[in-house]
């Protein structure tokens, strides 16, 4: 066969690219017209990974084998973080973010169910179920003040009935002591929440999470916590969404100048990721807590992905203000918008490596 013909016949078979690339033009005059602004100097340089370009094909889109993350199937280790319920968009938002956890394979947290434990009016913003599937993990959330109030009246029942009557699988508690302080309507402890949390842990058999609300926690409190039999770890820290410099902003002009440098106080995912690998370490087989969703200022795939596999415990990282930002209309744009995030994840996956 001669050369002609084996070409016709590869042409036939798909094997050859068409004769004429019909955007070579366009994009070679693109190329010329952007070459000075898409150069990058050093300093802009991300500089926590290794970029391996030679070591794997592009990967597959919607190819994600799965893996197991409390106790359920997730298929990308992306959590849609605690926002929002009690008011009318609530409802819009929270079934958007359900519906794309279904898409995409993503766990979930609520945002804080208080308005449940007395009163089933604000029940449609949280009954996410029927939305996401059994599949997927859905967690409640109280907050320690109210674990604490339920232990002192003896009704631990009806965080029990609001997991039960959510489907949801267990139950995140959230630690907020400065927001609690700052906030003018807050509720003060009357006990430490590692108290709290423990006799509520002996009072229920409910899977538990723990998280700050924003500021993250230092090595003490995580320590204290890995010997703990918790589901999960939420770091919660600084970098997202600061509950106490909200609340702070809710408050007068005196209050905001004499408490404003707390509000600056904590740890960034980052840090905890450091602290948490230490404690790790420390405790050993005294270690009960098996696993970490790691969120507070985690912006985008590459944060994550960094940062969950810097932890050396199975882990996921979670998101909230880019979710929140885009699942307050159409699910279109919350598609759209979390796609391009799911398949970031995918070429980081494939091409970077983390320097240690």
């Amino acid at each position: 066969m001669n050369f002609m013909s084996k070409d016709i016949e590869n042409k036939e078979l798909g094997n050859l690219p068409s004769e004429k690339d019909a955007v070579a033009s366009s994009r070679k005059k693109d190329h010329i017209e952007l070459a000075f602004q898409s150069q990058v100097g050093k300093d802009q340089l991300d500089g926590r990974f290794y970029y391996e370009p030679l070591l794997s094909a592009h990967p597959k889109l919607n190819a994600a084998a799965g893996f197991s993350f409390l106790n359920k199937q997730m298929k990308v280790p992306i959590w849609v973080s605690s926002m929002t319920g009690g008011t009318e968009l609530a409802f819009t938002i929270n079934h958007n973010l359900a519906r794309a956890c279904k898409d995409f394979g993503m766990g979930m947290g609520l945002g804080s169910c208080r308005g449940l434990l007395y009163s089933d009016e604000r029940l449609p913003d949280f009954d996410l179920r029927a939305t996401m599937g059994d599949d997927l993990p859905l967690y409640a959330n109280l907050g320690v003040a109210q674990i604490e109030q339920l232990l002192e009246r003896k009704e631990t029942w009806r965080a029990e009935k609001l997991v039960e009557t959510l489907r949801a699988d267990g139950l995140i508690i959230h630690v907020n002591p400065f927001q609690e302080w700052l906030q003018p309507e807050g509720d003060h402890f009357t006990k430490s929440p590692l108290e709290t949390i423990i006799a509520f842990i002996e009072k229920t058999d409910l899977s538990i999470i723990v998280k700050e609300v924003g500021q993250g926690m230092g090595k003490a409190s995580l320590k204290a916590l890995f010997q703990l039999p918790l589901e999960a770890i939420d770091f919660a820290a600084s970098g997202g969404t600061n509950f106490a410099r909200l609340e702070l902003l809710r408050s007068d002009e005196t209050q905001q100048a004499i408490y404003e440098k707390l509000a600056n106080i904590g740890h960034s995912a980052e840090d905890m990721v450091n602290i948490a690998n230490e404690v790790i370490t420390e405790l050993g087989t005294e270690r009960k807590c098996q696993q970490v969703i790691i969120s507070g200022g985690v912006k985008d795939f590459l944060d994550g992905y960094y940062l969950t596999n810097k932890l050396t415990l199975p882990s996921v990282y979670g998101q909230a203000s880019g979710f929140l930002k885009h699942a307050r209309g159409d699910y279109k744009d919350l598609y759209d918008y979390v796609k391009a995030q799911v398949d970031g994840l995918s070429i980081a996956e494939a091409y970077l490596r983390i320097r240690k």
